[in-house]
Formats: structure tokens, C-alpha cells, sequence
């Protein structure tokens, strides 16, 4: 089933554009959205939560499009970036407090088992955290409100090998339970570890969008590794 479906997107600015891209997403699958630094992944990822306007294209969730459907499709996806910008000096618990009445979806079991798993102490201020602690607080607050989908924006970006393993582990448990999640990364052994799917850009544009599976039998060659796989791609062997 496919949960969300990206068509056609345009987003030009002065010196990058992207063109013409389409994939989806399917239910209870893990993507990997891969590319390297300026290729387009969070103009993609921004056009997707109507945060950027594209120039064309359309963006579809549950069969709807998000153009006049944001506010109840929003309620249904969680998003986090590899960074924070709460208030500084506010408490995560005041944080959490604000951001959960938003959300009428929020789950206080499952926010208080994220805030566990990841251990977050809420009587801290984010000026008192870690980056690596940070993007955990960011996580905590897109899962904690029941998803259907996650999209998330180099989320494993300042964790440590174990931490990010402990995500890693996460998405594999949301989606034995439905869930779809869909992340970008310059990390190509994460989607070695969990990814069903990769979504590639470079330039500006798709060159694949297809299972792992596929993907790996398409591009790679005998003995690679998907990052040898994709230091070769990006060096210049596959561009049309």
C-alpha cells in the first residue's frame, strides 16, 4: 500500500534545481534516502512537508494531497531534523508539555518509553544537552504522538556508533508495527543495516528509486559493498 507519493516535484533556485523527481512510499517499509551533501535530500524532504513551496508537482499522503489537507495529514507524520532548535533554557518537560497539545494523537506511554529508551533526563534544558542528545529529543517527540509515517532528516547525525545502532534497532521495531519510515543519510552502513528501500538522488534528480534488493543487483558490482557501490556511483560511472 502506498502511504506517500511524490510527483514530478520541480524546486528551482539560482544555482540548484530539482528535477522532475517522483518515488513513493510504501506501509510498514524502511527508506533510505541516500545522496551526497547538496544533492537535494532536504529540499526534497522540506517540498514534502509543504515547509518550501515547490515550483511544480504534486505530494500525496493516504491518497490525499497535502495542498489543503496539511493540518489532518501533519497530525499522521512525524518529522525531525539531525538538529534542535528548541528554547534553550526551557526544561524538556515544559517542551513537551507545549508540543503534545498539538497533537491529539499524543501517546504519554509512548513518550515516556522513547524517553527511557533514549535516556533523556527532562528536567534538562537543550542548552545542557549533547548533540547526540538532541536529535534523540527531536526523535522522541515525532514518535511520541503514534505516526503512521516518520520522515526524517539525517536523524542519526551526531550519534555515536552504539546510539545510533539503538535507532537503528527503533525503526526496525516501528516497523514490525506498521509503521513507514523514510530517512536521509550520508551514512551509507545505516541502510546497509535496516533500509527495505533506497531512494537516490545526485544532481538534483532520482537515479533509483527500488528495493535495496534490486538496487544492489542493478549497481553494484561483485564483491562492493553499497558504499563502494555508491563512492563508484557518485564518482562519475552512472550519470545520465
Amino acid at each position: 500500500m502506498i502511504i506517500a507519493e511524490v510527483q514530478d516535484l520541480v524546486k528551482k533556485y539560482p544555482s540548484f534545481e530539482l528535477k522532475s523527481i517522483s518515488f513513493h512510499l510504501e506501509s510498514g517499509r524502511i527508506t533510505g534516502f541516500i545522496g551526497r551533501n547538496g544533492a537535494g535530500k532536504t529540499t526534497t524532504i522540506k517540498s514534502m512537508l509543504n515547509m518550501i513551496h515547490p515550483d511544480s508537482g504534486t505530494i500525496r499522503y493516504f491518497g490525499r494531497p497535502i495542498a489543503g489537507n496539511e493540518a489532518d495529514i501533519k497530525k499522521r507524520i512525524g518529522y525531525s531534523t539531525g538538529t534542535v532548535s528548541w528554547y534553550p533554557r526551557k526544561k524538556i518537560r515544559d517542551i513537551v508539555n507545549i508540543v503534545k497539545r498539538f497533537y491529539d494523537t499524543w501517546d504519554e506511554a509512548a513518550y515516556r518509553k522513547y524517553l527511557d529508551l533514549f535516556g533523556i533526563d527532562e528536567m534538562k534544558t537543550p542548552l545542557e544537552l549533547s548533540e547526540g542528545m538532541k536529535v534523540k529529543v527531536n526523535l522522541m517527540l515525532a514518535l511520541a504522538h503514534r505516526s503512521d509515517v516518520l520522515i526524517l532528516d539525517e536523524p542519526t547525525s551526531g550519534l555515536d556508533p552504539f546510539s545510533r545502532n539503538e535507532l537503528l534497532e527503533v525503526f526496525n521495531e516501528l516497523r514490525n508495527h506498521g509503521v513507514t519510515v523514510f530517512f536521509s543519510t550520508h551514512i551509507i552502513s545505516d541502510i546497509e543495516k535496516c533500509a527495505d528501500d533506497i531512494v537516490y538522488i545526485s544532481k538534483g534528480r532520482i537515479v533509483a528509486a527500488t528495493p535495496k534488493a534490486d538496487f544492489i543487483r542493478e549497481y553494484s558490482e561483485p564483491g562492493e559493498s553499497l558504499e563502494d557501490t555508491m563512492l563508484r556511483l557518485e564518482g562519475g560511472a552512472v550519470h545520465a
